[in-house]
């Protein structure tokens, strides 16, 4: 039997699962650093890396590993309504709780007491992801124009995102990269399938250090205040 032991740690601007993009890309300023645990804070093993654009990171979903597995499940591509078997889909909740993510790598920082680390951006994990293995993403041999996507193959809609008169202070005094963290995410309606059908209900998560409070109007996300995390 395989034993897999974390190798690193993701820093995320994404606090909680609510409000994370369904799948890495879609939100292209999320950010986030990587951070190898000590045993694995050696410059030679990353010596190359920083020739490649994207890597692959094999991650796990720590926040509901412990909650088992379905044969099935419902997608929230398919309004949460119909099911298809989890080897079908990215759930979460898979036999070995265990994701994969195509991230860009930005730059690589040498840290006093951390060691390499890996500025990341296009994440769609939370804070404190384990990593269990990166592999660099090879264009040439990856990328498939013509592959059939199955249910998923739609570009997802996004939504108008506006700021109210009562959010837009603190909202602006954020850095231009967190305002347009918090754009793109809500921009993916981050409602889960249920609560879509409850006009003017009130959302809250938590992103770049900030609890963000929305709802939806139609097509257009509202934000409707923004406070210290």
């Amino acid at each position: 039997m395989l034993h897999i032991t974390p190798i690193a740690t993701v820093r995320s601007c994404f606090a909680e699962k609510f409000g994370v993009p369904r799948q890495p890309g879609l939100c292209p300023s999320a950010y986030g650093t990587l951070v190898f645990e000590p045993a694995f804070r050696s410059q030679e093993a990353i010596r190359g890396i920083e020739g490649f654009s994207h890597l692959w990171l094999v991650f796990g979903f720590h926040e509901t590993a412990d909650r088992g597995w379905s044969p099935t499940v419902r997608p929230p591509r398919l309004g949460g309504n119909e099911r298809v078997g989890v080897f079908a889909s990215r759930s979460t909740f898979r036999p070995n709780g265990l994701g994969l993510s195509l991230i860009k790598l930005e730059r690589i920082e040498t840290h006093p007491t951390d060691g390499p680390v890996l500025h990341l951006s296009g994440i769609d994990l939370i804070d404190r992801t384990p990593v269990f293995d990166i592999k660099p993403y090879l264009g040439y041999a990856e990328a498939i124009p013509n592959a059939r996507s199955g249910f998923a193959a739609d570009a997802i809609p996004r939504l108008a995102v506006e700021i109210s008169d009562a959010a837009r202070p603190a909202f602006h005094a954020l850095p231009a990269r967190d305002q347009q963290v918090i754009r793109e995410a809500l921009a993916l309606d981050p409602r889960p399938p249920a609560g879509a059908n409850e006009p003017g209900r009130r959302f809250g998560t938590r992103m770049c250090g900030m609890h963000v409070h929305f709802t939806v109007v139609e097509a257009t996300c509202v934000v409707l205040s923004v406070s210290a995390d």
